[in-house]
Parts: C-alpha cells; sequence; structure tokens
C-alpha cells in the first residue's frame, strides 16, 4: 500500500480546491499560484510524514469492528479521541441504532450419504445476519445453479435441498468492482430466492477473486414473508470441488451446523469531527468513511484505509495552518456492512440542520491506487 493511503488523500483535497465559490470567476492569476502552492505543500506533507499508516495500523490493533460489538465501541473512542489528539475545533457523537449480529463459534459443512466423499469438511463462513442452525444442523442434498433464473428453472427440484448458487465473479473485467457488482446479488438475495421453492438452506461460491480456501463473508437479507434459511459462503477452491463432487454423487448430503444469533439492536455512534470555515461556516463540505468492519479481519482495506484518509484531510489542514473557507467535516459512519444507518441518520441530521451540504466524498475502495473519483449531482 505504499503511498497509495496518501495519494487518495491527495485526491480529497484537490476536490476541496475546485469546489467552487460564488466568485469562483473572479479569481485572479495570483489567486491561483497561491492556491498551487498550498495544493504542492499539502502533497509534499502526505507522501512524507506518512501518519497515516502508524493511525491505520492502531486501529487495525482493535481487531474487528462489527456493528453492535464491543471492539466497535473501543473503536468509537479511539477515533473520537484521534480526532481531538489532533486538535480539530469540534468532535462529537452521533447516537444511532445499530443491529447487533454475532456468528458465534460453530461453522461447519460436512459431506455425508456419499460413496466417495464422507466426512470431508468444507471452508464455510456465515453470510451476516444469517441465522443459526438447530443443534443437530440442517441437511439436504445440493441443487447447483448459477443465477436466480435458473433458480426459477428448476423451483421443482429445489424443496427440502440446499441451494448452491455457484456463479464466480467475471475475472476477465478490469475492473474488479463491475464483476463484484455482476455477482454478489446471489450472496445478499439467494436466500430469499431459494426460500421462495421450499429450500432449506445457501451455500453460495465466495465473491472474490482469490483462488484459495478462504471463504468471504458479506451481508445476506431475508423477507419476513418468507421462511429465514441459513446462509453460507465456500472458499473458491472449495465451491469449485463442490460442482465437482456433485457431478460425480448426485446423491450425496451436506450438513450445515452454525450457531450465529441475531440480537436485539444496539446503540452506536459515528464519528464526527470538523474543521471551521472561516469566512462561510455554514457551508460544509464532508469527507468520510465508514469504520466498522466485518467480524473475520481487521477491515484493513474496508475501510480502516478509508477512515485514515477522511481524518488525515483535516490534519493536513491543521499541521500545515491552512484555514479553509469553508467547514471541512469528517464523518466516519458506523454501520455500512450490515445497514447503512450511520449514513441515513448522518443524513436526517444533514437535511435539518439549516447547513448548506456543498459536496461529500466517501473513500471505500481500499487502499490500492486512486484513479480518480466518480461525482454525483444534485441539479436542483
Amino acid at each position: 500500500m505504499k503511498n497509495y493511503l496518501y495519494r487518495s488523500i491527495i485526491i480529497a483535497l484537490a476536490f476541496l480546491f475546485i469546489v467552487p465559490s460564488h466568485s469562483q470567476s473572479e479569481i485572479d492569476s495570483l489567486k491561483q499560484i497561491e492556491y498551487k502552492e498550498i495544493s504542492e505543500q499539502i502533497v509534499s506533507s502526505a507522501l512524507k510524514e506518512r501518519k497515516g499508516y502508524e493511525a491505520l495500523k492502531n486501529l487495525c490493533r482493535i481487531g474487528p469492528r462489527l456493528s453492535g460489538s464491543r471492539n466497535s465501541l473501543i473503536a468509537i473512542n479511539w477515533a473520537k479521541n484521534k480526532m481531538i489528539e489532533l486538535g480539530f475545533d469540534s468532535v462529537w457523537l452521533q447516537p444511532v441504532m445499530v443491529p447487533h449480529w454475532e456468528r458465534g463459534k460453530v461453522e461447519q459443512a460436512v459431506i455425508f450419504n456419499s460413496k466417495n466423499f464422507n466426512g470431508i469438511k468444507l471452508h464455510i463462513s456465515a453470510l451476516g445476519g444469517s441465522i443459526g442452525t438447530p443443534p443437530e444442523g440442517i441437511a439436504g442434498r445440493i441443487l447447483e445453479v448459477q443465477n436466480f433464473e435458473e433458480l426459477k428453472e428448476k423451483r421443482d427440484s429445489a424443496k427440502g435441498k440446499i441451494v448452491f448458487f455457484n456463479r464466480p465473479l467475471d475475472q476477465s473485467l478490469l475492473n474488479t468492482f463491475r464483476g463484484y457488482g455482476g455477482a454478489v446479488n446471489q450472496r445478499v438475495y439467494g436466500a430469499i430466492e431459494a426460500a421462495k421453492y421450499g429450500a432449506v438452506g445457501v451455500i453460495i461460491r465466495s465473491v472474490t477473486t482469490k483462488y484459495d480456501t478462504v471463504p468471504h463473508t458479506g451481508v445476506m437479507f431475508y423477507v419476513d414473508s418468507l421462511p429465514k434459511i441459513p446462509s453460507v459462503a465456500a472458499g473458491y477452491l472449495d465451491a469449485d470441488f463442490l460442482s465437482r463432487i456433485i457431478k460425480e454423487d448426485p446423491n450425496l448430503k451436506l450438513n450445515l451446523l452454525l450457531n450465529c444469533t441475531t440480537l436485539p439492536d444496539a446503540k452506536s455512534f459515528n464519528v464526527i469531527g470538523e474543521i471551521k470555515g472561516s469566512e462561510l461556516s455554514n457551508e460544509i463540505i464532508v469527507v468520510g468513511a465508514h469504520l466498522d468492519s466485518w467480524d473475520v479481519g481487521d477491515g484493513a482495506h474496508d475501510d480502516g484505509v478509508g477512515c485514515m484518509q477522511s481524518i488525515e484531510v483535516l490534519d493536513l489542514f491543521k499541521r500545515l495552518k491552512i484555514i479553509p473557507k469553508r467547514t471541512i467535516r469528517c464523518v466516519l459512519f458506523i454501520n455500512e456492512e450490515n445497514g447503512s444507518r450511520g449514513s441515513k441518520e448522518y443524513s436526517k441530521f444533514a437535511e435539518n440542520s439549516g447547513e448548506i451540504n456543498l459536496a461529500a466524498i466517501e473513500s471505500d475502495r481500499g487502499g490500492f491506487t486512486p484513479k480518480g473519483f466518480n461525482i454525483n449531482t444534485d441539479s436542483s
């Protein structure tokens, strides 16, 4: 990730400078030279001082920080204290109720009723939000499909089965997020679609480019009008293996055993810090990222890097004694991974605060080489 963190910070800061003021057309060449010098100071400081890396290391030492967990509250307190330490003009916590799902300690998928593969365990991870199973687990034969359309065609065969969604991410696409977007619906909505036809469980191929046995979790949803069925992701190589052996032995069965559970909603917080504008303090520019992470990793890329980039934007202004005309606000949202309640709560605040929200830029694509940013505008 060498320098990637800081190049992303520079992109964010560049965005701040290109937001036009009401008198943009009147800026003369001397003013443009001044902005150029300030920009060069920011670039130099960001790339040479590298303060964000140490902060990212300290955040990751807290461990996984899924919404509702004890670690998430530790991370929230850490981020708040970090902003205070850096001397932001205002720092506060915005309360928000978040989902509280716990994985538990048991995740098991074992093949049985097979001539050649009895007792083989697959590498699996419960999908975020999945229900658990009874103590004896749930069992069924496997129905392999590539997509929801194929599942619908084979709906008469789905009852009592464990549906295996086996569509891989398209690795021929240069933009891996396009590939991810083309495969992730089977994870998010697979349990809903399978439950329509009487399936007892879901297993998906992990939505990843990694060719290994590590399963990748992620959010999934249920609807109240259909039975809730347990859902897991299998490692990429495990999905290959399962697809192969059910063709050799179509009568084999899989036993899934999970003890994940959903608890009552928990109180949590967005972490907000800002530097007040010197002239137009009621006009707000937001930089932000999500503070929560999944529970099976430390969330360095997703989205610890984004949090450090957002904090670093304000810190660079403070370190270089640059006083912005408009207020620059850093918002670290909670609960992006499994509910987006933090961003929704902040949105309510922004709509009702009476402030003028000029722009917002979010970082949530990891600490990779920045290639630019997308812009959505309100033309009204």
